[in-house]
């Protein structure tokens, strides 16, 4: 009998790990998987990942004697070590996270980029396999624009939660963008202190006007859903081009027999209420008087930027002390 994650795969959406797990990746059997500073901090704390530390070490060793530089060389180094792993037991993609302190430089996420991409390549991985996830600012959507235009590396714009950004994203041109789901929720609930349910839910509603905009307008950009807070979100945006699923709620698809029938598609965005088609290209004052005006949007860009840059620079510290102690 086919499980829950079985059907929703048949709906036509492509199953995403949000995971830095090998193993919870490995039993789902996602086409792709995402990692952020969070999800890597977690990960280095369980000992089976030490290995891949100690890689991240003597890179950074090699490369420099200064304590800074050398706590640099080993964070990315480590990245790349966790999307290395994940692309041996996954087919497609890993998305690996411009550190979030350059959300609002163009050029320096830029610059990042390319060295991610330069670090994945040296170690044997073509950058065809890697969507480097930059923050929806200004700034970001910038830099993926270029990225994608004049250097053919795909990106992946995280942290998205109002319309004007998924607009500026297929404007840009980008690969692929992360609607945060849960966390639109977890607003609205805080605002209102009302709770949402399936088709209810605001970053479901959310997420299903991005898709029926993109599809009536004819943009290419992937949309994939992310953060989710519960299964029912999930089986709401049946059918949306991407989902990316943490290990828990996978696990409960995968033990449920419900049937996930399919909510979203080409057709119904055609049927659906026509929307009416903005612009934001070389207009940063209205973008960001857009992303001002939608207090959701603003607020939960800040804070996850803020908390990313937060874990990355706990990572930073870990692998500083990693390295003070074998000097």
């Amino acid at each position: 009998m086919s499980t829950s994650l079985d059907l929703l795969k048949q709906t036509g959406t492509t199953v995403v790990s949000d995971s830095g797990d090998f193993e919870s990746i490995d039993t789902y059997k996602p086409q792709d998987a995402t990692t952020n500073p969070s999800l890597i901090l977690a990960a280095t704390k369980e000992a089976k990942y030490a290995r891949l530390i100690d890689v991240a070490i003597d890179y950074a060793k090699e490369k420099s004697s200064d304590p800074h530089a050398q706590a640099n060389f080993a964070i990315d180094r480590l990245l790349v070590e966790f999307g290395r792993e994940i692309l041996q037991i996954i087919p497609g993609r890993v998305s690996t996270e411009v550190d979030a302190r350059l959300s609002f430089d163009k050029e320096g996420t830029k610059a990042k980029a390319k060295e991610l991409i330069a670090l994945y390549e040296s170690v044997g991985v073509p950058k065809e396999r890697i969507l480097i996830k930059i923050a929806a600012t200004w700034e970001g959507i910038q830099a993926a624009r270029e990225l994608e235009r004049d250097d053919q590396i795909h990106c992946n714009l995280t942290l998205l939660f109002g319309f004007g950004q998924a607009v500026a994203c297929a404007e840009a041109g980008v690969t692929l963008i992360s609607p945060f789901v849960g966390r639109i929720l977890d607003w609205h609930k805080k605002a209102t202190g009302k709770t949402f349910e399936g088709d209810a839910d605001p970053g479901v509603i959310s997420v299903k006007k991005i898709f029926n905009y993109y599809k009536q307008h004819g943009y290419k950009t992937i949309v994939m859903g992310a953060s989710f807070r519960n299964i029912g979100e999930i089986k709401a945006l049946a059918g949306v081009d991407f989902l990316t699923i943490a290990p828990g709620l996978l696990e409960e698809l995968k033990k449920s027999t419900d049937p996930v029938p399919k909510k979203l598609d080409a057709k119904t965005a055609s049927a659906a209420e026509a929307i009416p088609k903005v612009t934001y290209v070389d207009n940063e004052p209205e973008f960001r008087w857009a992303l001002l005006q939608d207090s959701m949007a603003w607020d939960k860009l800040h804070e996850g930027i803020k908390k990313f840059a937060e874990d990355g620079e706990t990572l930073q510290n870990v692998l500083k002390a990693r390295l003070s102690a074998q000097k």
